[in-house]
């Protein structure tokens, strides 16, 4: 595996910890439809169980050139929009949805890490 690929999945790995911890409850780990490029890296519900989550995950040792969350583009709210809508088709939810964004930086087995976890960064039918 690409070590920039083993990086992000340690991202995603994190930020599902992270999740737990706040009382989420995992449902999917990158989850994808059909031969699609189009993922979503966590599904989850709140602890209330009123609110499905579709995250997407940006990890990056450094934030020297952008914050991880601004790589979360129009084309990538987009594409996570429409994989959330085949999952919400597919799964028969009835729930609130929500789209939120981890943005992690820092290096593993390092106490710098900063996560930033922004609930409700976007609605895919606004854009």
């Amino acid at each position: 595996m690409a070590e920039h690929n083993d990086f992000g999945k340690w991202g995603e790995d994190y930020a599902a910890e992270y999740l737990q911890k706040k009382g989420y409850i995992l449902i999917e780990r990158d989850w994808t439809f059909g031969r699609s490029k189009r993922d979503i890296d966590i599904i989850c519900k709140t602890a209330d169980l009123t609110t499905v989550v579709f995250v997407e995950v940006k990890a990056r040792g450094t934030n020297d050139y952008m914050e991880p969350e601004d790589a979360v583009d129009i084309r990538k709210m987009r594409h996570l929009g429409l994989a959330a809508d085949e999952y919400i088709k597919s799964h028969d939810i009835s729930e609130e949805v929500r789209f939120d964004v981890i943005a992690i930086t820092g290096k593993r087995n390092s106490n710098n890490i900063k996560i930033n976890h922004i609930e409700d960064a976007f609605n895919p039918l606004l854009i």
